[in-house]
């Protein structure tokens, strides 16, 4: 198939869903054409590396000041300013001109993200102008006004519960009027098909709503074999500029590890993450504590640990960072939240606990028995061999695409 790929952030190892899609679409033998947005010098270095495994990339500049434009524009608007963040009227006109050009060529175009929302849009405003037909599949990923109801309660910054209030009520109202526009919705997870589905109007004709979940790459994250951990070392990964990442080290530092350091003061934590706020950059004063930044390579902090958490306080699909440590080999002690959208045996696979007494007293007695250790990063590298495989989600996208484009 002749697949137009549109994400509105350049797909690397840390956007992990559209990255492993393309490159396995193309292993899979199709031809996959790439469009999105590019903001600096790294992400045209991950561009370059991705051009290998695709057909080619349509690709146009983006920064801070054309994200806040075009945000300011929306705010009249009904429009949520997720919807307007990434808009690039240039990439905009690029892709008009490719799918004049092209659309006869092209069987399905897959749309990524809110943000990307507004792309597939204007696709479909141009086929429906030249009364043609082309295939175009929304991947919310996220259901993102579900997440923003559990921001605005939750997360510890101000300015992050003010925003997500704002923007909760606008945001659901787009997303039940996306879910009639397209021609199928994937998202990661059962649980934000359950919140989509729960915004139907009844007496209209509904989009199929797909689960294609997140996978992990087994080849890149495995375990180091024989290899000796650090001693008492807990590691907590993720992008830590999203704020429910902030969140959870937060609730991590200031709720759990307190109750871990008086019974063995030992421990030590691994905050692993680009863009740390100020918020958590600060907790290296603590000299237990280390904070990473952006690191070229995630995996030696995984695989190194003793232990991995994952405290989630909110959140919505799945979450990349516990099959990641799980690939790798690495126990996990997580909340329920966090492996909500996994069908994981609960004590086996990870270990699930959410009262910070009870997370605490589970590191402790993990830390204390390494055959117990060696037990459940067994059996969480055993689950996501079984589950999460991108060639076998690449599969289940690539039958989507089958059945929207005949």
């Amino acid at each position: 198939m002749n697949i137009l790929y549109i994400v509105p952030y350049v797909p690397d190892l840390v956007r992990v869903r559209p990255y492993n899609l393309i490159r396995n679409l193309t292993a899979l033998g199709h031809q996959v054409s790439v469009a999105t947005l590019c903001a600096n010098n790294t992400e045209r270095i991950a561009l370059e590396k991705l051009s290998m495994d695709c057909h080619q990339i349509l690709a146009q500049h983006t920064n801070k000041w054309q994200t806040l434009f075009s945000c300011l524009a929306t705010l009249p608007t009904s429009m949520p300013l997720q919807a307007a963040y990434s808009w690039q009227p240039k990439l905009a006109r690029q892709l008009e001109s490719l799918v004049n050009q092209n659309v006869t060529d092209f069987d399905v175009v897959h749309v990524e993200h809110l943000r990307g929302s507004r792309y597939g849009l204007f696709l479909k405003s141009i086929m429906k102008s030249k009364n043609k037909k082309l295939p175009i599949v929304w991947d919310s990923v996220d259901c993102i006004s579900l997440l923003f109801r559990q921001a605005s309660k939750k997360s510890r910054n101000l300015s992050s519960r003010l925003m997500t209030y704002f923007e909760t009520n606008r945001t659901y109202q787009y997303e039940r009027w996306l879910l009639g526009q397209f021609d199928r919705i994937l998202v990661t997870s059962s649980m934000d098909k359950s919140a989509f589905e729960s915004m139907r109007t009844t007496g209209k004709e509904q989009t199929e709503i797909s689960v294609i979940p997140n996978g992990v790459d087994l080849d890149y994250f495995q375990p180091i074999g024989s290899g000796s951990r650090e001693p008492a070392t807990l590691v907590l990964s993720g992008k830590m500029s999203y704020h429910a990442n902030v969140a959870m080290a937060m609730h991590l530092v200031v709720e759990i590890l307190p109750v871990i350091w008086s019974q063995n003061p030992e421990v030590k934590l691994w905050i692993v993450g680009k863009d740390p706020p100020q918020s958590i950059r600060k907790l290296a004063e603590n000299p237990a504590i280390q904070v990473t930044g952006t690191v070229e390579d995630i995996r030696p902090y995984l695989q190194n640990a003793t232990i991995a958490v994952a405290p989630i306080t909110y959140g919505a699909g799945i979450q990349n960072k516990v099959l990641e440590a799980m690939a790798c080999g690495t126990p996990v002690i997580a909340s329920s939240q966090a492996v909500s959208a996994l069908s994981i045996l609960h004590d086996s696979d990870a270990i699930i606990a959410n009262e910070p007494a009870k997370f605490a007293q589970l590191v402790l007695d993990l830390l204390k028995n390494p055959e117990r250790q060696r037990e459940v990063g067994q059996a969480g590298r055993h689950y996501v061999e079984q589950n999460h495989r991108w060639i076998d989600i690449t599969s289940k996208l690539e039958r989507i695409y089958e059945q929207v484009s005949h």
